[in-house]
């Protein structure tokens, strides 16, 4: 633990210095050889004292700060890191402050070419100690790298961190980690019985194994552009098993002119989803940006605004009750506040609590930008969404999930697996649900960083669905494209279909062995099993759900 008082003789001294230095060596010998394994504990809690460090504390285990110098903490501190190997990095520790109720501690990382402006934040509370959570990459080995840590307090306060840990991964660790959560969290093993009308094992009767469908939802944005284009629809079809509209259930799509109702488009959209079993998230109640309410909706306030939201949730949700499996209620209001800035402060809150009485089926999310993509927008950082989730739930919402739209610039991520491990302690369902990567990028890279995050969202074990946000229109997409308007794959399509071909049991045929049994791994979903012995044949069905007992299917022949 080291501790920054503002005492006079620790003032005095920061008047000259400027900076405070935590100087430690980052040791390679201390990784594993075979890597390793994750860490996926995170608090949300502030504590009397803190945990122990993570990893032991890692690469900093038994290291020692050799060199302190003190000042304000306004001023920052440092914690550099000297000769540190290229890798991926999961950085932890835990703060205490004085002289403030709370303040967000932010560390950013530089290096010797290169800043990262949040590698990790947390807001912290006076008296106890907070719990920051993050990480970085290096792409190359760095002599001189420090982690600064800033408060956003205007003022001069103390502050003290305790457990801190640094834990290296070579890249091919951090894979081999996703691919063993994957194994783990996504998968089953099964074991199939043959045997004849007495009971008796079948021994060397042909099996033939084939998974129907996937049963983790892995979809995207669709757009009026689906309807009556076959060849879209097939492409679609092919692969996903989800989909959210993009916009044609916005509140400016369903009634741009005051008691125009209208939601003969989003009728045939779902009409279109429901008759080939997509699962359907719906996209959104309302929109807290203002830009993108109805040009009359912003021209009304008091009584008459009042009557229009209520009108509008009762019409909606009335139409499509237990229609979605979802329902974005008050879409991004972490940045912005329309509604409660026109209806007073429990608006957000009164919108869940009728959405919720009016489909009570359907789980509620709160939908936010910028959660999981980043660390530096200081109105939607973990602590800010966790504490928004708990005072809904505090006021009497009782379903709500956890929505992190994912709109990525370059993805960093052992930062968002650190996120996604702080959101899990709410024991919410967690979706990715408007993934993209941005257009400044050419294709190529784009299609490089969706693999990391796909590959990222879909081996954490708190994360319950991904969306895509790749919606085709004839000008293009959003940001990202998975075809050309020919529906040829662009690169980003590639990796698309190479993930959900590798993230599918493939057919699998054997024999029965001396006691009648045939066993695999697969992924969660449902299956059909064909039985051959001489001339008879069975044909069964079954489904792989979580689980930790071996799923057990009899097939009588």
């Amino acid at each position: 633990m080291v501790f920054l008082g503002n005492n006079n003789h620790f003032m005095q001294q920061s008047r000259v210095l400027g900076f405070l230095v935590f100087s430690f060596l980052a040791v390679p010998s201390l990784v594993v050889p075979h890597g390793p394994a994750y860490d996926h504990t995170a608090y949300t809690e502030c504590k009397a004292q803190p945990e122990e460090p993570l990893y032991k504390g890692g690469v900093l285990k038994d290291q020692i700060p050799h060199k302190i110098a003190l000042s304000t903490y306004s001023h920052g501190l440092i914690l550099s890191l000297h000769n540190a190997s290229e890798g991926i990095y999961s950085f932890s520790t835990w703060v205490k402050i004085d002289g403030v109720e709370s303040t967000m501690v932010t560390a950013s990382l530089s290096t010797n070419d290169n800043t990262i402006d949040c590698v990790g934040n947390v807001l912290a509370k006076h008296g106890c100690w907070s719990f920051l959570k993050g990480g970085f990459v290096l792409n190359a080995p760095s002599k001189s790298s420090a982690i600064n840590f800033k408060s956003s307090a205007s003022k001069n306060i103390d502050v003290a961190v305790a457990s801190t840990s640094l834990q290296r991964f070579t890249e091919t660790q951090w894979r081999k980690g996703q691919h063993h959560m994957i194994d783990r969290v996504r998968k089953r093993a099964a074991m199939i019985h043959v045997t004849d009308s007495h009971g008796q094992a079948v021994k060397n009767a042909k099996i033939r194994i084939e998974q129907m469908s996937k049963s983790f939802p892995f979809g995207s944005a669709i757009a009026s552009t689906i309807l009556g284009n076959q060849a879209y629809q097939k492409w679609f079809l092919e692969r996903f098993n989800a989909a959210v509209f993009e916009n044609e259930l916005k509140w400016y799509a369903t009634e741009p002119e005051q008691g125009k109702i209208n939601y003969s488009i989003s009728d045939k959209m779902l009409e279109f989803v429901q008759a080939n079993r997509i699962v359907a998230r719906g996209h959104n109640i309302f929109w807290e940006d203002p830009r993108y309410n109805p040009g009359w909706v912003k021209n009304l306030t008091g009584a008459a605004l009042k009557s229009a939201v209520n009108a509008r949730i009762q019409s909606l949700m009335n139409k499509y009750k237990e229609q979605f499996i979802h329902w974005d209620v008050s879409n991004e209001m972490l940045h912005f506040d329309f509604y409660e800035q026109e209806l007073g402060p429990d608006a957000s809150l009164q919108f869940y609590l009728t959405a919720h009485k009016s489909d009570p089926l359907a789980t509620l999310f709160l939908n936010e930008y910028n959660v999981v993509e980043t660390c530096s927008d200081s109105n939607s950082t973990a602590d800010t969404y966790i504490a928004r989730i708990k005072e809904l739930k505090h006021k009497g919402v009782s379903m709500n999930g956890i929505g992190l739209e994912g709109h990525f610039s370059k993805p960093n991520l052992p930062l968002m697996r650190a996120i996604l491990d702080k959101l899990a302690t709410l024991r919410l369902p967690i979706w990715l649900t408007e993934v993209d990567i941005s257009n400044k990028f050419d294709q190529k890279t784009q299609a490089t960083y969706l693999d990391q995050v796909l590959r990222e969202g879909f081996s954490h074990p708190a994360v319950d669905g991904i969306m895509l946000w790749t919606a085709l229109h004839s000008y293009g997409c959003y940001q990202m494209c998975l075809t050309d308007n020919n529906l040829k794959n662009l690169p980003a399509g590639d990796v698309v279909d190479r993930l959900l071909r590798s993230w599918r049991t493939g057919n699998l045929r054997g024999q029965s062995d001396g006691q009648g049994a045939y066993s695999f791994v697969g992924f969660f979903g449902e299956y059909k099993v064909s039985v051959q012995y001489g001339n008879r044949t069975a044909n069964s069905t079954f489904s792989l759900c979580p689980g930790d007992e071996t799923k057990y299917v009899i097939v009588q022949v």
